[in-house]
């Protein structure tokens, strides 16, 4: 499934493109075996607040948020053979290519919105 994702409290778009991952098999793959990420892509895995990137080939920026889409913790070039630890409240993360958050005004508090 595609999704857009928006930013509710900078009335932005933030992912044009917003792959989402709610099954098992999905969510365990994640980004695993992808060579890259488009800035406009980002994979969106729930049930899950803590991350590793264990032979990943590229670094990811990481936006966890709660039950509500609201932004818990951030994680700026999350380098491949990495482990990011359980985020307290997070029900899921958006994962991206490294930088992108670079791009965008999102803080911790920002409530955030997926979409078609």
């Amino acid at each position: 499934m595609m999704a857009v994702l928006r930013s509710e409290t900078t009335q932005q778009t933030l992912i044009a493109n917003l792959e989402v991952a709610t099954t098992f098999k999905t969510r365990g793959k994640g980004l695993l075996g992808r060579e890259s990420l488009a800035p406009e892509q980002a994979l969106w895995i729930h049930h899950c607040n803590s991350i590793h990137t264990f032979f990943m080939k590229f670094p990811i920026d990481c936006v966890f948020v709660d039950k509500n889409l609201k932004v818990k913790a951030i994680y700026k070039d999350v380098k491949p053979w990495r482990l990011v630890l359980p985020v307290w409240g997070a029900s899921s993360v958006i994962e991206m290519a490294a930088g992108v958050l670079n791009k965008m005004n999102v803080k911790i508090g920002d409530q955030l919105h997926v979409g078609s």
